[in-house]
């Protein structure tokens, strides 16, 4: 019979008397500051006795992982002492910062970053103090924890983050703690397939280790109440090898601390011996990586249970174990005893620093976890060598003459950043990398893909074992695995169906956040690239796959978090999507969203023009205008303005009729690429001014906007603009289902017929006198809408219109 892997016998006993004693204080040291920091805001050593004006009133926090994800951390830094390596760590469990932070300030990164929270006792009462209080930090892992690419604000994305930082990194390791509560989460689920992605001669390394205690903040966690059998299937199925690391209450911490020693050796010795035989051989195939499954106590060496209540071992523990600390005198002796029983007398010295043996025991320098430079990405970063985009251009004679399809152009362009970036830039994507018309990428690179090949694959998959272009049916593991890319000092972009990209919508608040707080309260992160997003096959190409494919509406949420962090663009057409995507790829700092979608458009400006205009973000159509005559001032009649490809096109159309219709009218055509230019300058940096806003757009004509998403989301954008009712906009109403082009855009009134009737119902000299006009519009819609029902597609005059 085959024995699996993590049943053939391991050493039993790696660490010799001293190291484990040495290593346990370590631990004890470790436990002291977590509860500390969840507790104390003076009397740090407890050099007095605990009185009620030393603990915090307000206590928050997680104790229940708190021990788990030092005792982890503390066992990996023997290994990475032992055999100098290259690890960082990734905490998980959502509120599980003390067991985090513990290890980082005993190893010295904290106060190095911090001076003020040094390793004495003066600091360590700032350091206390900090935790989970007005002006401090959070009871996660933040943007301010040395060391952390994981915003643990939310639950789910530890371990895509994991694999995106070992990709392209051969000699890292990354070690991720995923909590048992996390591992319900979807993103989480689908994670565990990254191994299928991880090629060991070129990657990294990823070490999961489960962390089951057994309970959420109120309930037991599935995986910590299947057979034990069960779950070693399940992660055998995922393709891991799993070792156990049983830790149960009431157990010597002195064997628990034997059997983490020589799992966790065994786990590196493993993780060394495939990269190095894939890197002898040259090769690359699907491993079975290994994995860790810890299983200990929650609140693991706290109080045994508080007024008659189980509390270590059971979820009680999960957050603090107990309060009212000012008004019971029985919980203060029992947080007394609690922290005094970790014996800190023998762990810090008189000044309050963790004393010389168990300091020696952490790695020095850049091999701390810590004050690894890949944990704060802008460090390691290194410019992207981008062709020149204007060698891709689309050649214009006349605008709105000629037919491109603006990804497939773009594809061109990315190609060859592919192929100058071979190591730091990966092409992100669920399935759709065709399909949105980037396939021109296969040329350099192909899809990464590690598992089984069939013959048949050669024929069309473009599937590698050294692609760059990263796809999986899991958004969520796609962006987590693009945000850790970026992270740790590298380059992206994912690209998606507009519709649903809604599925990372909390993903992008997270990154958001963390980049909105590293900018502005986290001076020593260097800025890393920019989280580019592109959404293609958009909402008004969505006709044939119908109503569920319909929704532009997530630039509303992108809208919604800081103005510092966030950039919206629209180009109307391939020569500026060109321009915006050169542009995004350059920046750090941001979450670039662009929407261009994958079929046929009309380009209407030269690069040259398009450069120009994508600068401004925003301008007036000099060959669209009638306004400007020359003989009288340029104050237009009615103002055409745009944001989007369809929303473009349907404007132009509507007013090449106006000409027709109305020649004296005068029309002034204005295009918005960058949608934050309607904000103001004092709401949004790219926010044009009231004056220049007025300039465009003067301050009483009616403004007929013709927008690719929700139309409230222009009001919202410039409520505070001079006489803002007289703008008015059009966009998806959530109108639609299998339509033809010109059918979907009808049922949501942003085509050309009903835009002209909203000039007529709005220029007061038309009105009345444009009556038989109106009527031909209406009379156009219904033959339109008639002959698309008979036909299954727009009439001919429709499909082949272009700008004259």
């Amino acid at each position: 019979m085959t024995v699996a892997p993590s049943q053939l016998p391991i050493e039993q006993n790696p660490l010799s008397a001293e190291e484990l004693r040495k290593i346990d204080a370590y631990w004890r040291a470790c436990n002291y500051l977590a509860v500390g920091m969840i507790y104390l805001r003076d009397n740090p050593l407890l050099r007095e006795p605990l009185k009620p004006e030393h603990v915090k009133y307000r206590l928050l926090g997680h104790w229940g992982s708190s021990p788990g994800l030092s005792f982890t951390y503390i066992h990996l830094n023997r290994l990475i002492k032992k055999y100098d390596l290259n690890m960082i760590f990734i905490a998980g469990p959502g509120h599980g910062a003390p067991g985090v932070l513990a290890p980082i300030y005993l190893e010295g990164t904290y106060s190095e970053i911090y001076p003020d929270r040094s390793e004495d006792e003066e600091g360590m009462k700032k350091f206390f103090k900090q935790f989970s209080f007005p002006g401090g930090i959070g009871s996660h892992c933040t943007p301010e924890m040395p060391g952390s690419i994981h915003e643990g604000g939310e639950l789910g994305y530890s371990l895509s983050h994991a694999y995106g930082a070992a990709f392209d990194n051969p000699d890292l390791i990354v070690a991720c703690v995923v909590g048992d509560g996390e591992a319900e989460t979807g993103a989480l689920a689908t994670a565990w397939h990254s191994n299928k992605f991880l090629n060991p001669i070129r990657d990294g390394a990823v070490l999961p280790i489960l962390h089951l205690n057994g309970y959420k903040i109120a309930n037991p966690t599935i995986l910590a109440r299947i057979a034990p059998e069960e779950l070693e299937s399940l992660f055998v199925g995922y393709g891991y090898t799993p070792y156990v690391v049983e830790c149960p209450e009431g157990e010597d911490v002195t064997v628990s601390h034997q059997k983490m020693a020589a799992a966790l050796e065994r786990c590196i010795n493993q993780i060394r011996s495939i990269q190095e035989e894939a890197r002898r051989t040259g090769e690359a195939k699907r491993p079975r990586w290994p994995m860790i499954i810890l299983r200990s106590p929650k609140g693991w060496t706290g109080p045994k249970e508080v007024d008659g209540h189980k509390v270590e071992g059971f979820w009680r523990a999960h957050q603090v174990p107990m309060a009212e600390m000012q008004s019971n005198p029985h919980h203060l002796k029992l947080l007394e005893d609690w922290m005094r029983g970790y014996q800190p007398e023998e762990l810090f010295d008189e000044k309050g620093k963790l004393i010389h043996e168990l300091k020696e025991l952490a790695p020095v320098g850049h091999r701390r976890m810590s004050a690894n430079p890949i944990t704060n990405g802008g460090l390691v970063r290194k410019e992207l060598r981008l062709p020149d985009f204007r060698d891709y251009a689309v050649e214009v004679s006349k605008p709105g003459t000629t037919e491109v399809e603006p990804t497939r152009v773009l594809a061109n362009f990315l190609r060859d950043v592919m192929r100058n970036n071979r190591d730091n830039f990966r092409l992100f994507g669920p399935d759709e990398t065709a399909s949105n018309r980037l396939n021109g990428v296969y040329e350099v690179t192909k899809k990464t893909w590690m598992a089984e090949f069939k013959p048949e694959d050669l024929d069309g998959s473009e599937l590698s074992r050294d692609g760059r272009v990263m796809e999986m049916l899991s958004e969520q593991t796609l962006e987590g695995w693009l945000e850790g890319y970026l992270l740790t000092g590298r380059h992206g972009l994912f690209n998606t169906y507009e519709a649903f990209v809604h599925i990372i919508d909390s993903m992008f608040n997270q990154h958001a956040k963390w980049l909105d707080v590293s900018r502005h309260e986290v001076p020593w992160r260097v800025p890393i690239s920019s989280l580019n997003i592109l959404l293609s096959s958009t909402v008004w190409r969505q006709d044939h796959n119908g109503f569920s494919h319909q929704d532009p509406g997530f630039i509303d949420v992108v809208t919604n978090k800081s103005a510092e962090v966030t950039r919206i663009y629209l180009p109307p057409d391939a020569n500026c999507l060109l321009s915006v995507a050169d542009h995004c790829l350059r920046s750090t700092g941001y979450v670039n969203v662009i929407v261009a979608d994958k079929q046929k458009h009309l380009a209407y400006l030269t690069m040259d023009e398009a450069i120009k205009h994508c600068s401004k973000g925003i301008g007036i159509w000099d060959w669209a205008s009638n306004d400007d005559r020359g003989v009288e001032p340029d104050i237009p009649d009615v103002i055409m303005a745009c944001c989007g490809d369809i929303a473009t096109q349907e404007s132009l159309a509507a007013t090449a009729i106006l000409r027709q219709e109305f020649p004296q009218l005068k029309v002034r055509f204005i295009n918005v690429v960058d949608l934050f230019k309607l904000q103001s300058d004092t709401e949004h940096p790219h926010g044009l001014s009231n004056r220049d806003f007025d300039t465009l757009f003067t301050p009483d004509k009616p403004v007929i906007f013709n927008f690719h998403g929700y139309p409230w989301l222009i009001h919202k954008l410039a409520y505070r603009r001079t006489n803002q009712e007289r703008i008015h906009v059009r966009g998806y109403k959530e109108k639609g289902n299998i339509n033809t082009p010109l059918e979907l855009a009808i049922e949501n009134q942003i085509d050309r017929f009903n835009l002209v009737i909203d000039v007529i119902d709005r220029v007061p000299k038309l009105q009345s006198a444009a009556a038989h006009a109106k009527e031909r519009m209406k009379n156009q819609i219904i033959e339109n809408l008639h002959y698309a029902r008979e036909h299954g597609i727009d009439k001919p005059e429709i499909l082949n219109w272009k700008w004259s």
